[in-house]
C-alpha cells in the first residue's frame, strides 16, 4: 500500500489526458495580457485595500520592508510555479505540479490545502468587499440595519464583551455589533444576523465565473484598470500630503512589530499562483504563463511598497488599525472628496480579487476529479458554457455561508498557512524536476545559480551573526522553558533543521539556490504565525486525508489503470 501513495504522473501522461477532453474542453481565450490583468486583479485585492492597514499599524513605516522581503519570497516561488506551467500546461495549479513531483498523496494533501487556500482567501474578500460597500451607502446616506451587515460571530463576541466591561469600553465597531445583537430579529432564540452583502456578492461572482471565461475575463480587465487607476490615485495624490515626521520613528515596535504583520502582508500578495490554474484557457500557456507570474509580481510589489509609504506619511501609523485605510487617510486629512471616490471605486476593485479566487477554486476540483480522486461530477464541464459548472457552484456555496456568519481575522491567517505550504512544495518540486532531468523539457527553467557552497556557507553565515549580533534572541531563547520551546519554537526548529538538510543535499546533488531560497524563505515566514491556525490547518488537512483515503485512493486513476 505503501509504494502506490506515492505513484506519479508523468508530463506526458498528464497532457495526454488533458488533450482526450477534446470539444469537452474549456475555452483557449487567454493572452499574456489578460494573465498579467488576472494575476493584479487577484494580488490588488482586500490585501492593499484592507488588511495592509493592520501591518501597517503592527509595523510601522518599516513594514514597507517587509512588502520587499515578502515580495523576493513570491519571486522565488513565482519563478518556481512559472517552470511547472511551462512543464505541465494544465489547470490544477502546485496539486498537479506535485503530482509530478512527489506522488499521490502529497498532490491530494497540496490540493486540498489549495481548496482552502482559495476558499478562505475569498471569504476574507467578500467581508472585505462588504465593509467598503456598506461604507459607501452611507455616503449616500443609505444605512443598512447593522444585523443585516455584522457577522454572527462578531455580534455574539461583542455583546458578551459588553456585558463584562461595559458599553463605554469597546471601540466604535464594537459598539455597532454590540447593538446588532440586541435588535436583531429572532427565530424563537437565535438572532437572526448575518453578512448579507458579503453573501449576496459571492453569488454575483460565482455566477459570473458559471456563465464563462470570457466574460470573467472583460470583467477582470475592466475592473484591474479602474483598480490601479485607484492605487495611482492615492500615491500621486497622496505624495502631496505626505509629512516626513511620520515616518519617524521608521520601526516603532521593532522586528517583532514588522513581522506581526507577515499575515497580512502576504496576504496582499496571495494571487500570482491563481494564474496558474487556468493554464488551459491560455492560448500558449508555455510561454505566456511565466511572463504573466513574473510581470504582475513586479508591478504588485512596486504598488505596494509605495502606497504603504504614503499610507504612513499622510497619517501617523497609529491611526491606521481600520479596515477602509486608503479611504481613511483622505477623511483625515479633510478630503472627503477623494475619500469618497476611493470607497466607490474601491467596492469595485475588490471584486475582481473575489472573481480571480472563484475562478481558480472549481478548476483545482476539476482536476482532482479527473484524477478520480473527487466525484465524477466536479469535472463535468458546462456544454454551453465549457467551464466546470458543478464545481463552481459548490465552490460558490463553500464560500458564502461562511463569509455570511464569520469575521475577517478569524481567516487572514488560516489562508496564509495552506499558501505558505503549497509554495514550498513547488519551490521542492522544481529541485525534483532538476534532479530527475524533468526540466530539459520546460520551456521556462528556474535561472540556475549553484548551491553548492552558498546554502551551507550562508547558513553559517546566519549562525555565526545571530552568536555574535544577537544578544536578544539568545536571551529570548535562554528564557524559555523545554514546554515553552516545544509549543511556540518548534517550527522555528524545523526551520533551522530544514536549511541544515538543504545545505547538505545542497552540497551532495548541487541544488538550484533560488528553489533552496524559496522553501527557506516562505518556512521563516510559517514560523511567525500563530499556533491556533496550524491547529486548524492540521485538522483540515486530517479530515481530507480520511475522505482520500475513504474514496480517493481506491478511485485514482493510477489505481484503476493497473487493475
Amino acid at each position: 500500500m505503501a509504494h502506490k501513495l506515492f505513484r506519479k504522473k508523468t508530463v506526458e501522461q498528464i497532457q495526454r489526458d488533458t488533450d482526450h477532453q477534446g470539444s469537452g474542453g474549456l475555452a483557449k481565450v487567454l493572452g499574456v495580457k489578460d494573465l498579467v490583468s488576472l494575476g493584479i486583479a487577484a494580488i490588488v485585492g482586500a490585501g492593499i485595500f484592507s488588511t495592509i492597514g493592520l501591518a501597517s499599524y503592527n509595523g510601522g513605516p518599516a513594514v514597507s520592508l517587509l512588502f520587499v522581503f515578502t515580495a523576493i519570497a513570491c519571486v522565488f516561488t513565482a519563478l518556481s510555479y512559472a517552470q511547472f506551467a511551462s512543464t505541465v500546461p494544465v489547470s490544477g495549479s502546485a496539486y498537479t505540479y506535485a503530482y509530478v513531483a512527489f506522488g499521490e498523496i502529497f498532490a491530494w494533501i497540496i490540493g486540498w490545502a489549495l481548496i482552502l487556500e482559495y476558499a478562505v482567501s475569498n471569504m476574507v474578500v467578500a467581508i472585505s468587499w462588504s465593509e467598503y460597500f456598506v461604507s459607501m451607502l452611507k455616503g449616500f446616506g443609505i444605512n443598512l440595519p447593522a444585523w443585516l451587515t455584522t457577522s454572527s460571530e462578531g455580534a455574539y463576541d461583542a455583546f458578551q464583551k459588553s456585558q463584562q466591561v461595559g458599553i463605554e469600553a469597546l471601540s466604535s465597531s464594537e459598539r455597532i455589533a454590540a447593538a446588532a445583537y440586541q435588535q436583531a430579529p429572532h427565530l424563537g432564540d437565535v438572532p437572526l444576523i448575518c453578512n448579507l452583502p458579503a453573501g449576496l456578492i459571492t453569488v454575483l461572482v460565482t455566477w459570473l465565473v458559471y456563465i464563462g471565461i470570457k466574460e470573467s475575463r472583460t470583467a477582470s480587465n475592466i475592473m484591474v484598470i479602474l483598480k490601479v487607476g485607484v492605487v495611482l490615485f492615492v500615491i500621486i495624490g497622496g505624495a502631496f500630503y505626505v509629512k516626513p515626521e511620520n515616518w519617524t520613528p521608521f520601526a516603532p515596535n521593532g522586528m517583532q512589530g514588522i513581522l506581526s504583520g507577515v499575515a497580512a502582508v502576504f496576504f496582499a500578495f496571495i494571487g500570482f499562483d491563481s494564474i496558474s490554474t487556468t493554464a488551459e484557457e491560455c492560448k500558449n500557456p508555455q510561454r505566456d504563463l511565466p511572463r504573466a507570474m513574473i510581470y504582475c509580481l513586479l508591478i504588485c510589489t512596486v504598488l505596494y511598497v509605495l502606497i504603504t509609504l504614503v499610507l504612513t506619511g499622510m497619517v501617523n501609523y497609529k491611526e491606521l488599525n481600520v479596515n477602509d485605510p486608503l479611504a481613511f487617510v483622505f477623511q483625515s486629512t479633510g478630503l472627503n472628496f477623494m475619500a469618497g471616490v476611493i470607497s466607490v471605486s474601491s467596492v469595485i476593485a475588490i471584486t475582481s480579487a473575489l472573481l480571480v479566487f472563484q475562478l481558480g477554486q472549481p478548476r483545482i476540483w476539476m482536476t482532482m476529479s479527473r484524477d478520480g480522486l473527487l466525484w465524477k461530477r466536479f469535472a463535468s464541464i458546462h456544454p454551453k458554457y465549457k467551464t466546470p459548472g458543478f464545481a463552481t457552484i459548490i465552490a460558490g456555496i463553500v464560500v458564502t455561508v461562511p463569509a455570511l456568519f464569520f469575521r475577517m481575522d478569524f481567516f487572514v491567517d488560516l489562508t496564509s498557512v495552506g499558501t505558505f505550504f503549497a509554495f514550498i512544495l513547488v519551490c521542492g518540486g522544481v529541485l525534483y524536476l532538476d534532479h530527475q532531468g524533468i526540466s530539459e523539457k520546460s520551456k521556462f527553467r528556474v535561472p540556475y545559480i549553484n548551491g553548492k557552497y552558498i546554502v551551507g556557507f550562508a547558513l553559517l553565515l546566519t549562525i555565526l551573526g545571530i552568536a555574535f549580533y544577537g544578544k536578544t534572541v539568545i536571551a529570548e531563547w535562554r528564557a524559555l522553558s523545554y514546554t515553552d520551546i516545544i509549543e511556540h519554537k518548534s517550527l522555528t526548529i524545523i526551520f533551522w533543521l530544514t536549511w541544515a538538510v538543504l545545505a547538505f543535499f545542497s552540497y551532495k546533488h548541487e541544488f538550484s539556490t533560488l528553489p533552496v531560497a524559496g522553501i527557506l524563505v516562505n518556512l521563516y515566514l510559517m514560523t511567525e504565525l500563530g499556533a491556533s491556525n496550524w491547529i486548524i490547518f492540521a485538522a483540515w488537512l486530517v479530515f481530507g486525508l480520511i475522505i482520500y483515503f475513504i474514496y480517493g485512493y481506491k478511485r485514482s486513476k493510477l489505481n484503476t489503470a493497473k487493475e
